[in-house]
């Protein structure tokens, strides 16, 4: 019986922990979104002032103004400059958008600015209500 109780136990556990590897339902890509590459000087100011306060560190966020969708991916502190970002997809789902970037370090042979740099990225969607999936 103490054995069977055992043998319960573990099953549910492996159960409950398999749920949660399943396929992403609901992440299946339902269409591209169209997006732009916004540059520091064109930033919206409290969206700028934002990022000012949170870049030491990495953090995503979301901003929105009476037109658009404001995503922003930041990376932290780095010691050195030459850093870029890719976005490698931005796409609407049934149920959200995701947004899936990549930090890309400088090359070994590349002269870089050696002092710390702050990379981070904001792109530019149609407004949107669906909540932002970070990748």
């Amino acid at each position: 019986m103490k054995k069977r109780m055992i043998l319960i136990c573990v099953l549910m556990a492996a159960a409950v922990l398999l749920g949660g590897c399943g396929s992403d339902a609901g992440e299946e890509k339902v269409k591209d979104l169209e997006f732009t590459v916004v540059e520091e000087k064109s930033v919206p100011g409290e969206l700028a002032k934002l990022i000012e306060e949170k870049k030491l560190n990495e953090f995503r966020l979301t901003y929105t103004d009476d037109e658009s969708l404001y995503l922003v991916t930041g990376f932290g502190e780095q010691e050195t400059g030459g850093y870029s970002i890719s976005v490698n997809e931005c796409y609407l789902t049934e149920t959200s958008i995701v947004f899936d970037t990549t930090l890309i370090g400088p090359s070994k042979d590349e002269t870089v600015q050696q002092k710390a740099s702050y990379p981070y990225i904001v792109v530019k969607t149609e407004k949107r209500e669906e909540p932002v999936i970070f990748k």
